[in-house]
């Protein structure tokens, strides 16, 4: 964004995350959101007040959740008079809704907002195939018993089986998986590298919540107050135990349950305001969001599905005049080990980097220490409207701590698409 004015980020809060049909199996998009926004009301005193936007997001959700952003605003807490809206692109959903908020602030249409993303993959829409839907709008049309009963001349029990949300690529029908699995392949990410990378994020994940980082961050929610899909005592010789869960026929598969993110429920989100609003009312800074960008490649025809922020990312680092060696911290979504290794391999690659990004050199080597120090999406799961809103409140905090810095923020999604930020202090 150009902005006109600094956007600060005072902080966020979430909900642990928490495997697919575990301890949120009943609870939904609109009742996590309405946790998720309350605990940050309450942490941030803002109480019947009237905010600019909510900007919420959810990938899979109910057509009843017609504005999940609006729903949960009204229940909050805050001012009824605050609007919402509800956003969706994939796994970068809430990082979205937080730029989206961050534009309004930086061209002035509003001192103060939040953004966030809620996401079940335990509670989905289940509907009818065509046939049946057809007949049942044709019934409700229908003014008297005749006509309705006529709507269902010759109907099979056929018909009564349901469909569910899927998983696969529309224009490729492949799962996100097996895009990953060809990446791997097409890289050269070892299984071994992959399963290190996955053990990293949890024992990193677990220090953190050892030390204390995640008590102003994670709030419980129905009896959980970690992740429950960290696993802490975790170690290379059971992750190697493991067999393939994409490629299993070919005997090249590398991506099992273990290096790739389960399905996951959970809502986080964070807010945003100018400065001026936060002096006012006595917020902290935490850091400005100073930049985004968003991009896509043509995974249809041959690119990886989840390589777009190797494209974005040098976008945005031109326009700020940054090299890749200019950050304190990497957060980068962890939505496969594959994935982030294959992002890490092509900014190195002089032939990727002139070829298709058109560079002069490649973008060179980061530093792995520097990359998500407290975990990431391996360790915490991945409710995929989330995960955003997760990230920035946690490097906020990280930068924070280490008295100032610069982050660059890294989202991979479905579609073939990539959002990315840079948080600075």
């Amino acid at each position: 964004m150009r902005q006109n004015r600094p956007v600060a980020v005072l902080g966020g809060v979430r909900i642990p995350f928490c495997r697919q049909n575990t301890a949120y199996a009943d609870v939904g998009n609109l009742g996590m959101s309405v946790r998720t926004l309350g605990a940050l009301v309450e942490k941030f005193g803002l109480h019947g007040q009237q905010l600019g936007e909510v900007a919420m997001g959810a990938v899979i959700k109910h057509s009843s959740d017609w504005n999940l952003g609006r729903e949960a605003a009204l229940s909050s807490g805050l001012s009824p008079l605050t609007p919402g809206i509800t956003l969706q692109r994939a796994c970068g959903t809430s990082l979205d809704s937080i730029i989206t908020v961050a534009n309004k602030i930086a061209l002035g249409q509003i001192d103060v907002g939040i953004g966030g993303g809620s996401d079940t993959t335990s509670d989905v829409p289940i509907v009818y195939g065509k046939s049946l839907r057809r007949r049942l709008l044709e019934a409700a049309r229908g003014r008297s018993t005749k006509d309705k009963l006529a709507a269902f001349k010759g109907f099979s029990l056929r018909e009564l089986k349901p469909e569910f949300p899927g998983v696969a690529e529309p224009r490729t029908g492949k799962s996100m998986g097996e895009h990953c699995e060809d990446m791997a392949k097409q890289w050269n990410i070892s299984r071994d590298s992959q399963d290190e990378w996955a053990l990293s994020s949890h024992q990193k994940l677990a220090a953190a919540y050892e030390r204390g980082f995640f008590e102003d961050l994670v709030v419980s929610f129905r009896g959980v107050s970690r992740d429950n899909n960290l696993r802490a005592d975790s170690s290379l010789e059971k992750l190697a135990t493991l067999k393939p869960a994409f490629d299993k026929t070919s005997g090249r598969g590398t991506l099992t349950a273990a290096n790739s993110t389960p399905l996951t429920d959970g809502a986080a989100a964070c807010l945003l305001a100018s400065e001026e609003w936060a002096q006012a009312h006595n917020h902290e800074v935490l850091c400005y969001l100073r930049d985004a960008q968003v991009a896509a490649v043509d995974f249809v025809h041959g690119e990886g599905l989840l390589m777009a922020p190797t494209v974005a990312v040098p976008e945005m680092l031109k326009r700020n005049g940054l090299s890749l060696q200019d950050f304190d911290l990497y957060e980068i979504h962890e939505a496969f080990a594959a994935q982030v290794l294959c992002t890490l391999r092509a900014w190195e690659s002089e032939d990727y980097c002139k070829t298709r990004l058109g560079l002069d050199a490649p973008l060179g080597r980061i530093d792995p220490a520097k990359i998500n120090p407290n975990g990431s999406s391996l360790a915490a799961g991945h409710p995929f409207a989330a995960t955003g809103a997760r990230v920035v409140a946690t490097a906020a905090k990280e930068l924070k701590q280490r008295g100032g810095g610069r982050c660059l923020i890294s989202i991979c999604t479905a579609g073939g698409m990539g959002v990315v930020a840079i948080l600075e202090r």
